[in-house]
């Protein structure tokens, strides 16, 4: 499957009128320049890059909405962006347009420690939300490794690391602000933690990655700080144990804020890369909240599953310092992957199965990757399921390219004959639009109405998710 996707043009007098109309509101907050539209069309994806023709930096929903309306009424695309950290191709602007940039927006609106609650604008980013609410002993648990913007991880229903305990971008959001493809600004719920009064818009918005409209402030759901925490590292002779080890904690319904999985070629690189000395061998990450009896609780139980397995002895951190480094060198796993081969490019990929289907989809993929010759660590929140490859390849090898290609097809397929999905975190963008069909079948029609009635011209972010001619 080609990387690539085509850049559909604009028509110059139609882009160029959106610009006069905006020149005056926003003044050298509009920029045409080269170098900022390009980094405003590149994420950090494998896939091609394509800038827009403008970048706005808006800084309240008022300006969000007179961008809409002018690109609405010249029929202009918008493709909204926050920090630009999204992996398949969300942002590339593939028919060109204005790339509305709310990273300024990046005030906390309201916060209810009563009820565990709080509203941000889109721009504010995941640290800087818990930094200020780290007094209040209260956190936001969802942890993707980047430092994202809340907007942006509503957008893409971002996960992480801690999804195992405590959910998705889809369990954490109350409820949002969106302006829609003709400038109408609509809240699709209160704050009440439930509701059966019409159709739930929180969840259609969320995933939607910009084409349906630009959320403007969301309400988060918040958890208390755990009275402990301390999380572990364990090694083992083998994939297939560690997995094991994996489906029994959780089918014995363990609560593990976090699990996660390396295989001896990621550990390898973090070791390198990040300074550690961990055995090159199949590794769980672990992490245990909640109070001192029942984390002692927890480990004990899991030790105990590991050891069945052949796991080796758990590594401890338990002083915040340790804990931060242990997990930074898992956040800082795609980076690690890239310098075992300096001069490659990365392609990163994800699929989500059963966890009860996770060994078999691990194993096979592992087998795959050694027949066609491709180095590409793998990395996995597999508490959940879901797992991660880099495909670390040649840009300049044909060859290369087409088997990477291929395995990733293959990876997906397989995924999705083991009643898995396409994308667990990464998303759709346009990387992964060809496997919708295949995963969601005519349910990928009733999708594009959706599409057709909330932006009819196709302005928003057009190109990503589903296929959609105006």
């Amino acid at each position: 499957m080609d990387a690539s996707a085509p850049i559909l043009p604009l028509d110059p007098a139609r882009r160029d009128a959106v610009i006069a109309a905006l020149r005056p509101r926003f003044g050298d907050r509009l920029s045409t320049a080269q170098a900022v539209r390009d980094q405003h069309g590149r994420d950090e994806s494998w896939h091609a890059p394509a800038p827009p023709d403008a970048v706005v930096f808006a800084e309240s929903v008022e300006e969000v909405q007179a961008v809409v309306r002018a690109c609405a009424q010249e029929r202009v695309p918008i493709i909204p962006f926050g920090t630009g950290t999204s992996l398949e191709g969300h942002i590339a602007a593939l028919r060109g347009g204005v790339c509305l940039d709310v990273s300024r927006m990046n005030r906390i609106l309201r916060l209810s420690p009563e009820d565990m609650d709080v509203t941000v604008e889109p721009g504010v980013t995941r640290r800087q939300l818990n930094a200020h609410l780290r007094d209040l002993g209260l956190f936001f648990p969802i942890d993707p490794g980047a430092d994202a913007s809340i907007g942006g991880m509503a957008a893409t229903r971002a996960s992480g690391t801690n999804a195992v305990r405590y959910g998705t971008m889809r369990e954490a959001v109350l409820g949002l602000e969106v302006v829609l493809a003709d400038g109408r600004l609509i809240r699709t719920a209160r704050r009440a933690r439930k509701s059966a009064a019409g159709y739930d818009l929180t969840r259609l918005f969320v995933g939607s990655e910009g084409t349906l409209g630009v959320i403007v402030s969301v309400t988060l759901r918040l958890w208390g700080i755990p009275e402990r925490i301390a999380s572990a590292v364990v090694s083992f002779p083998d994939l297939a144990s560690a997995v094991a080890t994996v489906i029994e904690t959780i089918q014995a319904q363990i609560p593990l804020a976090r699990i996660e999985l390396l295989d001896e070629v990621q550990m390898e690189a973090c070791n390198r890369y990040s300074k550690l000395s961990y055995p090159v061998a199949p590794t769980l990450f672990l992490e245990f909240h909640g109070t001192d009896t029942s984390v002692e609780e927890q480990i004990a139980s899991v030790e105990a599953i590991a050891a069945q397995h052949g796991g080796g002895s758990f590594a401890f951190a338990h002083a915040a310092e340790e804990r931060s480094r242990l997990w930074q060198a898992r956040h800082e796993a795609y980076y690690a992957a890239l310098a075992l081969r300096p001069g490659a490019k990365g392609w990163p990929t994800d699929v989500c199965v059963p966890i009860s289907r996770l060994a078999e989809c691990i194993l096979e993929t592992k087998r795959d990757l050694e027949a066609n010759g491709l180095l590409a660590p793998l990395v996995g929140h597999v508490g959940d399921g879901n797992f991660h490859l880099v495909f670390l390849v040649d840009p300049d090898d044909p060859d290369e390219l087409a088997r990477a290609a291929a395995a990733n097809d293959r990876l997906v397929m397989r995924a999705l004959a083991l009643d898995g999905t396409c994308s667990g975190e990464h998303g759709v963008g346009y990387g992964k639009m060809p496997f919708l069909a295949a995963e969601h079948g005519e349910a990928v029609e009733v999708m594009r109405a959706v599409k057709r009635a909330l932006d009819p011209e196709g302005i928003m972010n057009p190109g990503k998710i589903v296929a959609f001619s105006p």
